[in-house]
């Protein structure tokens, strides 16, 4: 269901009836208390519709009555453990859950079927009777868990289901005798055709893990950075300055020698000239692989940034089918999740998969975090000449302490030298843009960013993206919006985006009164991906219950593309829906909405949807997502456990 509705602009009171700071506002009609929430959602949606907060029956609630939970017990406590719980709680990291169950998608299929078998291979079973997987196709049929459902989307989309007997779809294509069905028909028209690309081939893991990967470029960088007495960037610059030398064939270069210091070369017209200065004359000479493979910034592959909806890279949740899901809703730019630098050097497979690109995005990037100029930009210089990307971004934004600590992330902020050091080491050896993404600064009350954005302009960076908050603010607090203008004017002509608390298009609007060249959107896209759709047509879109459960039935569809089908891709397609319904139960249906539009910050009340499903997809509580999640993947396994990795720290 779509409407359009201009919105009420909010005032600086906006809340319930004007009076409740952060919380959302909400018709009085729908609103309800806790318990009825609750007690219709156990129910099953069967309860009386007379059970609302409107209920005649019952005594009438006020609004700010109706958003009070009920006072817990309150226990005598001894003053000596009441400030040791006191103590415990200042020390909880904020924002995450540290010490959450973590149970492996493998944990819930201990007994697998052999590879060999699945893949109908005709040579048996390389390990024999040493393999631990089942080679008893009858035993594994009856340990298997009961299919899912009728149709495989796999078999559907490309012809044939590779995950055979294992896939939890399995009815749709297993005949009588056991045997994995195909339609040559669809086979034939998805020939020649890679829906995903960037994959990490075994060769690559087995060199990258022997380090037998040469990084020429990148140790030809490294040298003129610590020539000259290792003196950070002093190689780089007079590097820089080579540059800005014509390339003529009667160059002159006037050496400013040290006195007592003989001149070591003399050139055409008599000039002394110092050996050291000699290599930085340009002449006209053989032509090497240097003169082949360094692109000036000119050169390079350009991409027109402007005016774009970008995706920004999300952690566990900005997963490639959440990503496609965007971009039919009409992202831009989409980015892969943030990958370390050091672990892609050391091929790990679950750090090379965050690099994987669909073919619906057309403009994608990858996003790499590390602290050091030489594993940076051997990193650079790896992915340059090993996966199709149209830019690479570095993470000089994020607030993780494991990440910061060491000295990545907001780290860099603070470490201009090695900042500099690793923008230009990685332009060297790139031939695409590349990208920076940064805060405000550490502190909450002391901004630095635009003390780098000049220097960023001169290092070589080709966007920026500018996130409205210090590092200890995480995500708290609203985004300074009025900081990112002021960045936005002085990075001109360099593109630079903002980000921070875009949940509508009316905070695109607002956005886009600035002089930022576009938007990014990070955990707007998560409570609501149709986001995209909604700045782009400029109106506000009442989506339905329905229409959301098939916008998750189309991401279960591309998890099962993307992890696989059977027991272990359809758990972690799971877990990872799961992870995004921890941040989507925060929508508010606009057709619910006491004054629209709803902001990022505030907190919904408890309220009662139209239907059934829109007040599930209202709660809170993990097990009415597991609800949701069985609705399209089957029941959870007996052993299933979940806590989300993220908590809802910007409501505090």
């Amino acid at each position: 269901m779509e409407t359009e509705t201009s919105p009420n602009i909010p005032t600086e009171s906006h809340g319930m009836n004007g009076t409740d700071k952060g919380r959302a506002a909400i018709k009085t009609q729908f609103l309800t208390t806790k318990e009825k929430f609750h007690e219709l959602l156990d129910s099953g949606g069967k309860g009386p519709n007379d059970d609302k907060a409107s209920d005649d029956a019952a005594p009438k609630e006020t609004a700010e009555d109706s958003l009070e939970e009920p006072q817990e017990k309150k226990f005598k406590v001894d003053p000596d453990e009441q400030e040791r719980r006191k103590k415990q709680n200042s020390k909880r990291i904020r924002g995450q859950n540290k010490s959450r169950p973590h149970m492996k998608p493998t944990s819930y299929d201990n007994r697998r079927l052999c590879p060999s078998i699945i893949q109908e291979r005709e040579t048996k079973c390389v390990y024999g009777d040493k393999c631990k997987f089942i080679h008893d196709v009858a035993e594994y049929m009856a340990l298997k868990p009961a299919d899912v459902g009728e149709h495989c989307y796999l078999y559907d989309t490309f012809g044939k289901c590779h995950y055979g007997l294992s896939c939890r779809f399995a009815r749709a294509h297993i005949s009588a005798d056991l045997k994995n069905l195909a339609n040559e028909e669809r086979v034939k028209a998805m020939e020649g055709r890679t829906p995903v690309r960037n994959s990490l081939d075994k060769d690559l893991q087995w060199r990258l893990r022997k380090k037998v990967v040469p990084f020429t470029a990148s140790d030809a960088y490294m040298k003129t950075v610590f020539k000259g007495g290792h003196k950070a960037g002093e190689g780089w610059k007079k590097a820089a300055t080579a540059e800005n030398v014509d390339n003529c064939c009667s160059a002159v270069v006037h050496s400013q020698c040290s006195e007592g210091e003989k001149p070591q070369t003399t050139d055409n017209e008599g000039t002394e000239v110092s050996q050291e200065n000699l290599a930085l004359v340009k002449t006209i000479g053989p032509l090497t692989d240097a003169d082949v493979i360094k692109l000036r910034q000119c050169e390079k592959k350009q991409v027109d940034f402007k005016d774009k909806l970008y995706l920004a890279p999300l952690t566990t949740c900005g997963n490639l089918p959440f990503r496609r899901i965007c971009k039919r809703f009409g992202a831009d730019i989409t980015c892969g999740e943030m990958a370390m630098c050091t672990n892609l050097l050391q091929g790990q497979s679950s750090e090379w998969a965050l690099l994987k690109r669909h073919e619906s995005e057309d403009l994608f990037g990858v996003q790499v975090e590390g602290c050091f100029p030489d594993t940076m930009t051997r990193c650079a210089e790896l992915l340059n000449n090993k996966i199709d990307v149209d830019f690479v971004d570095i993470n000089s934004g994020c607030p993780i302490d494991l990440v910061y600590k060491k000295g990545g992330g907001c780290g860099l902020m603070t470490r201009t030298n090695k900042f500099e050091q690793i923008i230009r080491g990685m332009n060297s050896v790139l031939d695409v843009p590349l990208t920076v993404k940064i805060r405000t600064g550490v502190q909450e009350k002391a901004n630095i960013a635009h003390k780098l954005i000049p220097e960023m302009k001169k290092w070589g960076v080709s966007m920026i993206t500018l996130h409205g908050r210090s590092r200890e603010q995480r995500y708290t607090k609203s985004a300074d919006w009025d900081y990112i203008n002021t960045c936005s004017q002085l990075a001109s002509p360099i593109p630079l985006f903002g980000n921070g608390d875009i949940l509508s298009y009316y905070d695109a609007m607002k956005a886009r009164e600035t002089e930022v060249s576009g938007i990014m959107l990070a955990r707007g896209a998560l409570i609501k991906p149709w986001v995209f759709t909604e700045i782009k047509e400029r109106r506000d879109w009442d989506i339905s219950s329905s229409e959301r459960l098939d916008v998750l039935r189309d991401f279960t569809h591309y998890g099962l593309e993307h992890w696989g089908s059977d027991t272990q891709g359809l758990e972690k397609t799971r877990n990872f829906l799961l992870e995004w319904l921890s941040f989507m139960c925060r929508y508010i249906p606009v057709g619910l909405l006491e004054q629209v539009p709803q902001r990022i910050n505030e907190r919904p009340p408890y309220y009662m949807g139209r239907d059934y499903l829109e007040s599930l997809m209202a709660s809170q509580h993990v097990g009415d997502w597991i609800k949701i999640s069985e609705m399209l993947l089957g029941p959870v396994p007996k052993n299933f456990n979940f806590l989300p990795k993220h908590k809802a720290n910007a409501y505090k």
